[in-house]
């Protein structure tokens, strides 16, 4: 997605966590908690963090990210993996726009909680993350 196309930013997964993109901005961006309809994050094979997925039966909660800089969008874009592509999505409430990290691969039909992968895995990936870098 063209930089003056994209749209603030929609994170379900691991992004959602102020942990997460401290480590990896430097700080927390503006967030503002919102939904997408007819999306879901779904498990993924293999991997700890979740994918975005269609599902017109479902709704994925997470975070508006409203004012990231084009030098942090970069850092994000190098973040995902290459089977995400950045795709709009719509957001609510508000009936807005995001852009969203959309997963392009095999996936799981369970559906990932954040809240679960806050109490069993988030310390180990905050670890992983600090010595990636």
């Amino acid at each position: 997605m063209n930089p003056e196309q994209r749209h603030p930013l929609f994170a379900y997964g691991t992004l959602r966590f102020p942990q997460v993109l401290t480590g990896l901005l430097g700080r927390h961006p503006a967030a503002t908690p919102v939904s997408a309809p007819g999306w879901r994050a779904a498990e993924l094979p293999g991997r700890v963090y979740p994918g975005l997925v269609p599902d017109a039966d479902a709704t994925t909660s997470g975070i508006l990210l409203t004012d990231l800089t084009a030098d942090e969008w970069r850092v994000l874009d190098a973040f995902e993996d290459a089977e995400y592509v950045l795709r709009t999505v719509p957001v609510t409430p508000g009936d807005r726009l995001a852009s969203a990290y959309v997963w392009t691969a095999e996936y799981s039909e369970t559906t990932w909680r954040a809240e679960e992968f806050a109490a069993t895995r988030l310390a180990a990936f905050l670890r992983r993350q600090v010595e990636s870098d």
